[in-house]
C-alpha cells in the first residue's frame, strides 16, 4: 500500500477515515510517501488530538505484526530527512526507494517536492499557499452548512482552489513530466509519489505515473493486489464501521 499527504497535526486531516482504512486493509509493505506529519503547522500552533495518536499507534501495531513500514519524508516533514536510512523500531526512514512490483516492474517511490518549482525556488510562496489552503478548508465548513440548508451536495472550495493552483504549478514546473523523466533516468518503469494532492494512475511518456493523493480532501491510497494490479482507492466513499463501500470504491482486503 502507498499513502501520502496525511498531514497529521492539522484540523483538516481526515484521521477517522484513515483509521477505518487501516483497519480494513492489510499489506506486507506499506509506504508512507511524505507529508505524514505537518511540521509547518506546528510553527503556528500545536494541534494533536487523540485521534492522531491513534493513527500513529495503528501504524506501529501493523509494524509489530510483521508489516514492513517505509517512511519517505516530504516537504512538510522534511526534518525527518535528517534520519535518512535509519530505523525507529519497525519504521524505516529513507529519502526515496525503488520497489519491485509483482509483475517485475521497478517503481521509483518519492514524495515529489523536489520537482515542484514553487517549493524548490520560492519557499515563501509555498508557505503562503499552505496558509491560504488552510483558510479555504475553514471556509468549507460554512459554505457547506449553507449548501446543506439548500439541499445541495457537499462541495469543496478548498479542493477546487487547490486543483486550480496545482494546475498552474504543474504547468510551470511540468511536475508529472519531470518526475517521470527522473524515473526513466533511474531505469525504472514507473513512479509513485504524492505532494500535489491529486490522485492518479496514468501513463506519462511511457512511464507509469501514480500519485497517492491525500488524506485531507480526497482520502485516497494506492494498493497493489495479490494479482499484481495497482488500484486507486477512494476511501471517503467507504462506510465507517464495516458498512458496504460505495460501488466505485471496493476495499482491497489483503494486498501484496
Amino acid at each position: 500500500m502507498f499513502l501520502s499527504d496525511i498531514h497529521l497535526g492539522t484540523k483538516a486531516c481526515q484521521a477517522h477515515l484513515l483509521l477505518d482504512f487501516l483497519k480494513y486493509n492489510e499489506a506486507d509493505t506499506i509506504f508512507f510517501v511524505g507529508d505524514i506529519i505537518d511540521f509547518w503547522q506546528f510553527r503556528r500552533a500545536v494541534y494533536w488530538p487523540q485521534l492522531h495518536n491513534d493513527v500513529i499507534q495503528k501504524i506501529l501495531r501493523k509494524g509489530r505484526k510483521g508489516a514492513r513500514i517505509v517512511y519517505i519524508p516530504g516537504n512538510h516533514d522534511e526534518a525527518m530527512r535528517e534520519y535518512d536510512y535509519n530505523a525507529f523500531g519497525s519504521i524505516e526512514i529513507v529519502r526515496d526507494a525503488v520497489f519491485e512490483a509483482l509483475d517485475g516492474r521497478r517503481l521509483l517511490i518519492l514524495h515529489g517536492d523536489e520537482f515542484d518549482v514553487i517549493v524548490r525556488y520560492a519557499r515563501w510562496l509555498a508557505l503562503l499557499g499552505h496558509w491560504a489552503y488552510g483558510a479555504a478548508l475553514w471556509t468549507n465548513t460554512y459554505v457547506n452548512r449553507f449548501r446543506k440548508w439548500l439541499d445541495l451536495p457537499y462541495w469543496s472550495l478548498a479542493a477546487h482552489l487547490k486543483f486550480k493552483v496545482k494546475k498552474a504549478v504543474n504547468y510551470l514546473g511540468e511536475f508529472e513530466s519531470a518526475i517521470t523523466e527522473e524515473a526513466k533516468r533511474r531505469e525504472c518503469d514507473g513512479v509513485v509519489c504524492g505532494h500535489i494532492h491529486h490522485a492518479a494512475i496514468q501513463e506519462v511518456r511511457g512511464i507509469t505515473y501514480m500519485n497517492c493523493g491525500d488524506w485531507v480532501e480526497s482520502c485516497t491510497a494506492i494498493g497493489e493486489t495479490l494479482e499484481g494490479k495497482f488500484e486507486l482507492i477512494h476511501w471517503r466513499m467507504a462506510g465507517i464501521g464495516g458498512s458496504v463501500p460505495d460501488v466505485r470504491t471496493q476495499p482491497l482486503g489483503a494486498v501484496a
